[in-house]
């Protein structure tokens, strides 16, 4: 296929057209004839899109495509409805390492780095299994059909996140409205920031009194670094709570939803729990529900045979890379029994998702006890009625109706 096949897209094409578990057509299309290509964003900047596999790991391995918000004005690929364009760079949030370059991430990243040990996932094991356990008693005594995010995939993570860092599960509610709000594309601007004011400003107390009273948390831990601002721990906070449960969920509806709809692969899971480990990691590559990062290029940068020119804002869709069949064969089937090893649902380099190894627990726990407890789970309602998330930032499912 040669390039002149494919138009340059102007604005990201977002409409999950091919089915709910694959990328858009287009981005696809996109992919087999040029992997970087360029973009033209709704305010006219002209930067790029990223989908091949090589090309988006090479990308975030390189900091010289910077994380940071403040260098630059941020462009959006798509449409946002309500928020006007920014004109000027938006500031650093102290604490949000996500946004930040080396050294300032990597002095921040590295006092959470104990918090994520094997050795302490292997200590919350337990934890997990009671949670998920007790949560699946509760929707047993429910009559179907029940909604399995709000029983299932939501109270899970929302749980574990809360006792990790410390948090008051009486406060989930509060923290699940308000980071929802923030995660979704088209809320009003003064939506979104009141929001964000609500949880940092919750944050921020709790924060304080773990540096008064700590107790067996990682917030406390944290707290416990003299060296780390308020600000800084509440922005850290902020960080690990919309990441700690925002994603997980969405793969524990999401996953739920795939296996559901590829029932011969739920069937040899069920008959062989060894697969659940690597089931996981196929389903982080297949549906891959934190998709589309930024990042903007600090110097010119030759990235898979086309020149990166300095000041472009450059989005990479991880989905489309995991989907890559120059990396996996037969990349649109979900296959249990692949090996999923290099797939990029964590992302890749120094923003690697530090709580990878707590998310794959998640995950394996929770659905080999769904699919344990329940042999006859299966849709509601058709699968064309299950209301996707494009609407968010973090893809999924906003609700899924199932029956036993």
């Amino acid at each position: 296929m040669s390039e002149t096949t494919v138009p340059v897209p102007h604005g990201l094409p977002m409409e999950r057209n091919a089915g709910p578990f694959d990328p858009p057509r287009e981005i696809t299309a996109l992919r087999e004839a040029r992997p970087v290509s360029p973009l033209v964003f709704p305010d006219g900047h002209e930067g790029w899109l990223v989908t091949g596999y090589e090309a988006l790991r090479q990308l975030m391995a390189d900091t010289r495509f910077s994380s940071r918000q403040d260098i630059g004005v941020l462009h959006i690929p798509y449409e946002t409805p309500g928020m006007p364009s920014p004109t000027e760079p938006s500031p650093q949030i102290p604490g949000v390492f996500i946004a930040m370059d080396p050294p300032d991430h990597t002095r921040l990243r590295r006092k959470l780095t104990g918090a994520f040990t094997a050795k302490r996932m292997k200590q919350l094991e337990e934890g997990v299994t009671e949670i998920v356990e007790r949560q699946l008693d509760a929707m047993a005594q429910l009559t179907p059909p029940v909604d399995l995010v709000k029983e299932f995939a939501l109270p899970v993570p929302s749980l574990v996140i809360c006792e990790l860092l410390g948090v008051p599960y009486a406060d989930r509610d509060t923290f699940q409205v308000n980071s929802a709000k923030f995660m979704e594309k088209e809320v009003e601007l003064e939506e979104k920031m009141a929001a964000y004011g609500a949880l940092t400003t919750y944050l921020a107390q709790l924060v304080i009194s773990k540096r008064a009273e700590p107790a067996e948390d990682i917030l406390s831990d944290l707290a416990g670094h003299e060296d780390l601002t308020i600000e800084e721990l509440t922005g850290m906070a902020f960080l690990l709570l919309l990441a700690g449960f925002e994603t997980t969920a969405n793969m524990l509806g999401l996953g739920t939803f795939a296996l559901l709809e590829h029932p011969e692969q739920m069937a040899e899971l069920r008959a062989n729990p060894d697969l659940f480990a690597g089931a996981a990691e196929e389903l982080m590559r297949y549906l891959s529900v934190a998709d589309i990062f930024f990042r903007y290029a600090t110097e010119d940068i030759e990235l898979g045979g086309e020149t990166i020119t300095k000041g472009s804002t450059v989005v990479v869709s991880l989905l489309a890379a995991n989907r890559d069949p120059k990396r996996f064969d037969d990349p649109d089937a979900l296959d249990i029994r692949r090996n999923a090893r290099g797939e990029l649902g964590f992302g890749h380099g120094v923003h690697q998702c530090l709580g990878s190894q707590l998310a794959r627990m998640e995950m394996r726990t929770g659905f080999e006890a769904l699919l344990r407890r329940f042999p006859t789970l299966e849709l509601a309602v058709p699968a064309d009625e299950v209301k996707v998330r494009s609407d968010m930032n973090i893809y999924g499912v906003h609700a899924l109706p199932v029956t036993w």
